[in-house]
């Protein structure tokens, strides 16, 4: 949403909540039972289990700012969020990082730079993701 990626969805995914206290009542105002979705054909939606580079905080971007009174949603950063899709590598998350490497556009040294230092220190079966991270970068278009 935050890149204008054309592909219509019905969840809105979040790392997470602050303050913590506060996902029962998000989840119940607007996660997949409540009424929300019923109204608007949308839905909140956690996602646990998901690596994303060190330091992602640090690079969130707001969206809709003022747009709300109570809440406040902070987006990945384009990098960021290119590799948040990495370890899954389905071929939903490849035409996303397409997309992601047109839209930002993405500077492929960066992503790769971004994927060693930031991300690859905090993965399992790092060498397959080696070879994740290099097909991707000869896709988009580099070496």
């Amino acid at each position: 949403m935050l890149y204008g990626l054309p592909r219509p969805t019905v969840d809105v995914d979040y790392l997470s909540v602050i303050p913590l206290d506060e996902t029962t009542n998000l989840e119940s105002l607007a996660g997949m039972g409540s009424a929300l979705p019923t109204r608007h054909g949308v839905y909140v939606q956690h996602v646990g289990i998901v690596t994303v580079p060190d330091s992602y905080e640090d690079r969130l971007t707001p969206m809709f700012p003022s747009a709300y009174r109570r809440l406040r949603l902070l987006g990945l950063d384009g990098y960021d969020l290119a590799l948040s899709k990495l370890e899954r590598n389905s071929a939903r998350d490849r035409e996303d990082v397409k997309f992601l490497a047109r839209a930002v556009p993405l500077d492929l040294a960066v992503l790769e730079d971004r994927y060693r230092s930031e991300l690859r220190p905090y993965l399992a079966a790092a060498e397959r993701h080696d070879l994740t991270i290099r097909l991707w970068i000869q896709m988009l278009g580099g070496r």
